[in-house]
C-alpha cells in the first residue's frame, strides 16, 4: 500500500472511489489556468463582492452542507475511524457559520495584489518597482477537514488565484456540496465557475496526475499527516509549499508562574487536540518538577488527557491512573488526540536540545518569569512560531490577523508560519523608462 493509500485508509470513504484519467485532471487544471488569467485582472471590489456572495450562499444553503457532512461522518464512524479524525471531519452549525465569517473577514483585509514591495529610481533614471502578483493556479491536497475547502477557496480568490481542491475521499460528500455552493456564488458574482474546482477522481491516481501537472498548476500545498505531506513533496514535479506536522512543545522553566503554566498547558493540549498547533509534549525544568508536575498531571487528567511519562514524571505521578510509561517514539509523535508526552529536563539548554531532536519546526512555547530565559529560548529554537507565556493554540492565521489561512508552513523558502494572503502571491518587477537603452559590454 502506498503512502497516499495509507493516508486515505485512515478515514472512511463515504462513496465508492472514482477514477479520473490524466487527461481529465489536466483538463481541470487547464480550466483553472484560464480562470486564473481572469481572476488576476479583477478589482478588489469585484473579489470582495464574490467573497460576500459565497459567505451568504453558505449560510443560505447550510442545511445542504450539514446533510452532506452527516453522510461523511456516519461512514467514518461506521468504519471505526478514530474520534480525533472524525472530529476533523465533522461540521456543525457553528463551524459552517465560522467558515462564512472567515470569508467575510477576508473582505476586511487589504488586497495584496499590486502592493509595492520595494521601489527605487536607478542612476540611469529607470523607475524600478517590485509588486505583488497572484501565484496563478494553487492546488491544495488535504485530509478530512472540509472547512479547508472554504478557507482555501476564499484566500486563493482574494489573492487572485484559482483553487484546485483535492480533499480526501472521506469528505467527498461535504466537499462536493461546498464547492458547488462556492462555484454557484462565484458565477452569480460575475466570476468564472472554474475559479474553484474539485480535482476529478477520489483515488490516488488523480493525486499523482495533479502532482505532475507542471506548467498548468503553479504550486501545490499539502495539508495533512506527515505521510501525505512527504508523498506530495517527494512525488511532485510541481513546486510544493510544505506544510509540516505539529509536534509542538510547552516548556515550563524554573521561574514559571505555575498557575499560568497550567492554564497554557491545558489550553495548548486540550482545547482542540486534533489540530496541528496542539501541544504534544510537555517539558518541565527539574527545579520546577516536584511542585509543577503533580498539578500538571492532575489538570491533564481532568481534561481527559493520557500522560506518556518519562521515568522522572512516573515517579512524581505515583499511582495516578492514566499515566503510562513513555516510549522513545512517544516524543516524536504528533498524537492529534488526548495524549501528551511529558519529561523532566535539567535546564533550558536540555529543553532546547530536546526540541531540536524531536520537534517539527511548527510552534514551541516557553513559560517563564525570566526575560533572559525567554530571549535565549526565542533565539535558539528553530520554529515557525515561538510563544513566550502564551498558548501554542495562537499559531493560526485568524489569530495572527491574517484572516483564513491556507496552512502553516514549516519550510524556510517563500513562506513560513501561517500562510495568509501575502504568502499566496509572487512578485513581478516593473521597470519604467523614458527611452533608456543598455550600453554594449
Amino acid at each position: 500500500m502506498s503512502v497516499i493509500d495509507q493516508q486515505q485508509a485512515r478515514t472512511a470513504e463515504p462513496a465508492p472511489q472514482t477514477t479520473a484519467s490524466r487527461e481529465q485532471v489536466l483538463a481541470s487544471a487547464s480550466r483553472a489556468q484560464a480562470a486564473a488569467a481572469e481572476l488576476s485582472l479583477l478589482t478588489s471590489a469585484a473579489k470582495d463582492a464574490a467573497l460576500l456572495a459565497m459567505a451568504d450562499a453558505l449560510l443560505d444553503r447550510r442545511d445542504e452542507v450539514l446533510a452532506a457532512n452527516e453522510l461523511d461522518v456516519q461512514a467514518a464512524v461506521a468504519a471505526g475511524t478514530p474520534e480525533s479524525l472524525v472530529d476533523r471531519l465533522r461540521l456543525n452549525t457553528s463551524r459552517v457559520d465560522a467558515m462564512a465569517t472567515g470569508l467575510r473577514d477576508l473582505v476586511a483585509l487589504p488586497d495584496p495584489i499590486g502592493t509595492v514591495v520595494r521601489g527605487s529610481v536607478l542612476p540611469n533614471g529607470l523607475h524600478l518597482t517590485q509588486v505583488r502578483v497572484p501565484l496563478g493556479v494553487v492546488a491544495i491536497i488535504y485530509e478530512a477537514r472540509p472547512n479547508v475547502t472554504v478557507d482555501a477557496a476564499g484566500i486563493a480568490l482574494k489573492a487572485g488565484n484559482a483553487a484546485l481542491l483535492r480533499g480526501s475521499a472521506s469528505a467527498f460528500q461535504s466537499n462536493r456540496v461546498l464547492v458547488g455552493i462556492l462555484a454557484d456564488a462565484a458565477v452569480d458574482a460575475g466570476l468564472p465557475r472554474d475559479a474553484v474546482q474539485l480535482v476529478p477522481g477520489t483515488d490516488r491516481e488523480s493525486v499523482k496526475h495533479l502532482m505532475t501537472a507542471r506548467g498548468l498548476v503553479d504550486v501545490i500545498i499539502p495539508r495533512g499527516g506527515a505521510g501525505l505531506i512527504q508523498a506530495v513533496v517527494n512525488g511532485s514535479t510541481v513546486p510544493v509549499i510544505e506544510t509540516g506536522v505539529g509536534n509542538c512543545h510547552v516548556y515550563v522553566d524554573a521561574t514559571a508562574d505555575h498557575a499560568m503554566a497550567l492554564d497554557i498547558l491545558i489550553n495548548s493540549k486540550a482545547r482542540r487536540p486534533s489540530v496541528c498547533n496542539a501541544a504534544e509534549t510537555l517539558l518541565v525544568h527539574a527545579d520546577a518538577a516536584a511542585s509543577f508536575v503533580p498539578s500538571a498531571i492532575a489538570g491533564l487528567r481532568e481534561a481527559g488527557v493520557t500522560v506518556h511519562a518519562d521515568p522522572a514524571v512516573l515517579e512524581l505521578a505515583g499511582e495516578t491512573p492514566g499515566v503510562i510509561p513513555a516510549t522513545a517514539e512517544d516524543f516524536d509523535t504528533e498524537y492529534l488526540s488526548l495524549d501528551i508526552a511529558v519529561a523532566v529536563v535539567p535546564d533550558l539548554d536540555a529543553a532546547v536540545k530536546h526540541i531540536a531532536a524531536h520537534g517539527t519546526g511548527h510552534t514551541e512555547a516557553i513559560v517563564t518569569g525570566s526575560l533572559a530565559a525567554a530571549d535565549e529560548f526565542v533565539a535558539r529554537v528553530d520554529a515557525a512560531a515561538v510563544m513566550v507565556n502564551a498558548s501554542t493554540a495562537f499559531t493560526d492565521g485568524g489569530q495572527f490577523g491574517f484572516g483564513a489561512e491556507i496552512g502553516i508552513s514549516t519550510q524556510k523558502l517563500h513562506a513560513r508560519g501561517p500562510m495568509g494572503l501575502a504568502e499566496l502571491t509572487s512578485t513581478k518587477y516593473v521597470v519604467t523608462g523614458s527611452g533608456q537603452i543598455r550600453a554594449s559590454s
